[in-house]
């Protein structure tokens, strides 16, 4: 596998376990019955804590992309000719 291949196969797979998390944990101001100050839509996340999120998903990210990685290199799915 080539850098350019690797990186952006590490990419793909880091936005898709980001967009996976990126609902875990939410909470709005609707469902914890808060007032919402006037202009802050109440369907807002009270805390979106998108580092954390970011962080998380490198590290499963990390994973995913070594088992990809590997399967690329013994040929697993057969797409060698």
């Amino acid at each position: 596998m080539s850098l350019l291949l690797g990186v952006a196969i590490y990419i793909i797979l880091w936005w898709l376990s980001f967009f996976v998390m990126l609902p875990m944990g939410a909470q709005s101001l609707h469902e914890a019955d808060e007032s919402a100050a006037p202009g802050i839509e109440r369907g807002a996340p009270r805390a979106h804590r998108i580092g954390f999120k970011a962080l998380l998903a490198a590290v499963v990210a990390a994973p995913l992309w070594l088992f990809v990685a590997w399967a690329i290199s013994v040929d697993l799915f057969g797409m060698r000719p």
